[in-house]
């Protein structure tokens, strides 16, 4: 199959009527909208199944989604675990200085004068921006925050983001 992205994991259900809870992976807002297709899969990615979202609403910072033709709770047991994921035809247009996740996800931090700092490992959305998550090699992880004044280059190509440190963010 053609690349798949994953969007999200299903942690488990929700009430009789065949909701599902879903922790989200994606940053697009509107990646669960009703009529949207999404694809179900496990861990090793076999034969993904096609979905179409019947209903979506969000509840305590989780996705409730129901799929088209999942009437109750036992039709989606199965789903508990699995990872929704988009197909690459799938993805939505990024403006400049837009990425997904899984582009900044594993590359390597460099400050402006050359130094190393460690390897992105995951990225939170707590608010205004996004804070990427730096692995340093020893040490505890740096919180970067995805602003202009601090992330100066990002090469998607060479999995390279350059930094100018603000005061206090390396200490």
């Amino acid at each position: 199959m053609a690349n798949m992205f994953k969007i999200g994991k299903i942690v488990n259900t929700h009430g009789i009527r065949g909701d599902v809870k879903v922790l989200r992976i994606s940053d697009f807002e509107d990646r669960f909208d009703t009529g949207k297709k999404v694809y179900i899969a496990d861990e090793n990615d076999a034969q993904p199944q096609v979905l179409t979202i019947a209903a979506h609403r969000q509840h305590k910072g989780f996705d409730l989604i129901r799929f088209e033709g999942y009437e109750n709770i036992n039709d989606v047991e199965q789903f508990k675990g699995k990872n929704l994921k988009i197909s690459e035809d799938q993805l939505t247009e990024l403006e400049e200085n837009e990425f997904y996740y899984h582009e900044i996800i594993g590359c390597e931090v460099y400050t402006s004068s050359g130094d190393m700092l460690g390897v992105i490992k995951e990225i939170l959305s707590p608010g205004a921006n996004d804070v990427w998550v730096v692995k340093q090699p020893k040490g505890k992880e740096i919180l970067l925050p995805y602003i202009e004044e601090v992330v100066k280059d990002v090469d998607v190509e060479a999995k390279k983001v350059t930094i100018e440190p603000m005061e206090g963010l390396l200490d």
